[in-house]
Parts: structure tokens; sequence; C-alpha cells
């Protein structure tokens, strides 16, 4: 939402925004002279001519409500970016369930390096561009792509790129059949002149295969148009890897991020670059750049020699790369907290085969948080640690982030690494923590 405000008023609108508190990203949009209130009033809303609202914003929202009985139009968040789109005669729409903040994030440092001058809008807080948005004056539109609701089907795509697919957002999707149709839809999207870009290690994006009317671009680890050779791995867990298209090797990578996902990251950024020209010069010299975004394995800081850290993962393949990730940085024992985010996802993902915690030494489940959703009593968080416990025994249910604090206080010792996963207040909670 940040981003599309900064857009929106580089292309000449008055702009104005609202949130329940504050943040990093209304700090910078007050700092750019986009007006930013706190907490959110009907009144704030008086005199606009539209009001754009994001998915988690319902009806009974008192902005909404106020512009409902005043007759100001309203338009998703989603509809907004793609009329945006509609505007770049060059869009490149990164797509996937896990992965498309980094992809975008890595593209982001890589316009800056190659000068294309392009639009970038990240779902995520960017240290490079001290937020989400890069706002360009080229013909580039360089965009996530969500899926949540079937969103990214309101983009125009030149380029779309499916990093992965899995079986999110059950709130809103039926089953993973529906969520590998509605890919297959927003490929779609691509006209002929374009380019799909999907990783072939995927296996969903395998099933989605079929389902399109053209021969994409591939990338994976060890196959693929682009691939990794010659993989190293330095004491912090960080990559090196020679990047390879169709035979050839072209330059060699080096990333300063832990994980073996980010190389698949690194690999679709430079799939996608490769479409604009961008030299794979430019590219590794991007990547060797490349800092992680806000929440993805995020070093939040040390306490009594305890180092912690955050992560925004909050489905079962997320969880485990971030703990693979973690694995390789020194330590002492691995302590995982995972909070989960609305009562759906526990329910679906979180109670029966739970293998995706294996890295971790301990695993410390507090209550569910809502997140979009209210609580029917369908899920518990005991439910999860039963669960996690059938397969690794070694998680541990504490309702509340003060109990957490204080297991960690008397159990953690020097050396041992914290971390802290999922998207709901468990980021505010992990500062806390310190």
């Amino acid at each position: 939402m940040s981003g599309l405000a900064q857009i929106l008023k580089k292309q000449g609108h008055t702009v104005t925004g609202s949130d329940r508190e504050r943040s990093q990203f209304t700090d910078r949009l007050t700092e750019l002279g986009i007006p930013v209130f706190i907490p959110q009033k009907g009144e704030q809303v008086e005199g606009a001519e539209l009001v754009i609202y994001s998915a988690a914003i319902k009806p009974d929202n008192p902005e909404r409500a106020y512009a409902r009985e005043h007759g100001i139009p309203e338009m998703e968040r989603s509809v907004a970016l793609g009329q945006i789109s509609a505007r770049y005669p060059h869009v490149a729409a990164i797509s996937g369930c896990h992965g498309k903040t980094t992809i975008t994030s890595m593209l982001a440092y890589m316009n800056r390096q190659a000068g294309l001058d392009a639009t970038v809008h990240v779902g995520g807080f960017v240290d490079l561009l001290n937020g989400g948005v890069e706002v360009g004056d080229g013909e580039l539109f360089i965009t996530e792509a969500c899926e949540y609701v079937k969103s990214f089907l309101t983009l125009l795509p030149t380029v779309a790129l499916v990093n992965n697919i899995d079986n999110d957002h059950l709130d809103c999707y039926k089953d993973l059949d529906e969520i590998i149709a509605t890919f297959a839809q927003f490929c779609d999207l691509v006209p002929p002149e374009g380019e799909i870009i999907v990783c072939r290690d995927d296996k969903n994006v395998q099933r989605l295969l079929p389902l399109l009317h053209r021969t994409p671009i591939t990338y994976g680890l060890s196959e693929g148009d682009y691939h990794a050779k010659n993989v190293t791995f330095d004491e912090r867990g960080c990559a090196s890897f020679d990047l390879v298209y169709k035979g050839e090797t072209l330059d060699r990578i080096v990333l300063h991020v832990p994980g073996t996902h980010n190389i698949i990251n690194a690999l679709a950024a430079c799939a996608v670059a490769a479409q604009f020209k961008v030299s794979f010069s430019d590219m590794a010299a991007a990547l060797a750049r490349f800092a992680n975004t806000k929440r993805r394995f995020e070093f939040m800081g040390k306490k009594n020699g305890v180092s912690v850290y955050h992560d925004y993962g909050h489905h079962p393949n997320e969880i485990a790369a971030t703990l693979e990730a973690a694995a390789r940085v020194p330590h002492n024992r691995l302590i995982c907290v995972f909070q989960c985010n609305s009562y759906t996802r526990a329910k679906t993902l979180f109670c029966e085969n739970v293998t995706c915690f294996s890295k971790a030494d301990q695993v410390l489940v507090p209550d569910i948080y809502p997140g979009r959703e209210v609580d029917t009593g369908i899920v518990h968080a005991r439910d999860m640690v039963n669960a996690i416990n059938r397969t690794t025994h070694n998680a541990l249910y504490l309702p509340t982030f003060e109990e957490i604090a204080a297991w960690l206080e008397t159990n953690a010792q020097p050396n041992d690494l914290v971390i802290t996963v999922g998207s709901g207040n468990v980021y505010a909670q992990t500062r806390k923590l310190l």
C-alpha cells in the first residue's frame, strides 16, 4: 500500500492514507509529504475522489463505511495495481507462494546497478529503497504478483515469473488444484511476444506446465535454462555458485544472504533481468550487494550472548527453508519461536505430518494470532504442538510471549540462535524479547 501511494503521488495524484499504528512504512510516507492518519476514522476520507483499500480491510472499516455512505468510489489494492501496470509497456510480475519479495528486491538492486530506471514495487521494506518502492521514469514496471484472493489476475504482465506453487491461502481457495489453475490463468495474461519463466524444481510448477500454452524459460538448482554449478557455502551459510545458461557459464555469483532457497531466488532474478538486457556482470555485482529485506532472516540483535533473528515465513515450506538457512549459521542450539497467523492456516497446514521444524532443537509455540479471522474453536495452538511432537518431539506450548521471554531467560545459553517466525505480530514481539 505504501508503494502504491508513492507511485500515485509521482503520477500527479494527491494522496493521503491511514493505518492502525505507525511503522517504518508510515514514517517513510510522512517524509515524502504524504499525510498518514493514525488510527482509522471515517471523516479522514472526506473529500476524497477514490478510496483504495487492501484485502485485509473489511467493509465494516470506518473509512470504507464512510466512503459508501457518501458515494465515494472504492477500489481494492490489486485493481489499482493492475491499472497502474496498464500504464507501462513492459511489466515484470513476480509470483509464487514463497520468495517473491526477495526476488523483487534482488531485481531492485539490479535495476539500480544497470540503470534501467524502472519502477519497482516490493511487498517489504528494502533498505536500498528506504521503503518498498523505487519510482523510476522508464517504461518498465517490476512488481510482486500476489496470489491471495487471485489478486494477480488484475495485472497486465509482459514477463511473468512463477517461483513455486503451494497449498497456502486455503481460506480463499478450495484446494491445491484451484491454486494451480489460477496460476495458469495468470500465465495466460502474458501476450504472445512476452515470456513466462518458471522454476522447474518445484513439484507443483511441474503440474502447471501442461496447462501452459507455450514453452516457458526455466531455472532451477541443477537443471533448467538457468541453473547453478559449483555451489559452495561460506561459514555463515551464504552461497557462491556459477551461473549457467543453456550450458554456458556466465559469471560467478556471490551471495551474502544464507540458505539454499536464496540460490533459487537469485536464479529467478537473473532469468527476469536477462529479459531486459541486464548484463551478467551487473547481475553479479547487484547480488553481491544484496541484503535481505526486513523480516526475511533479519538479524534483530543479541541478548546474553544469544543471537536473535526473525523471518516472515508462515508456510511449512518457508519455515523449512528458513531453518535450513539458520542451521548453516554457527550456533550451539537452534531455538525456533513459531507464531501461526490464522486459524485456517493452523488447521490446514500445521496439524498433520508437520516436518518443517526438524532442524530446530526446540520449538516454542504461543497462542495462534487471529489475523483476518475470528476464533471459532476449530483449532488450538496445542493441536499444532501435538502434531509437531508426533514427528520431531521438540515443541513446547507457551501461551504468551511473556512466558516465552521467561523461558528463554532461563534456558537459552550463550551462542544459541533464536529465530522467530510468522506473519502476525511476532515481529514486534521479537523486539520485546530483546
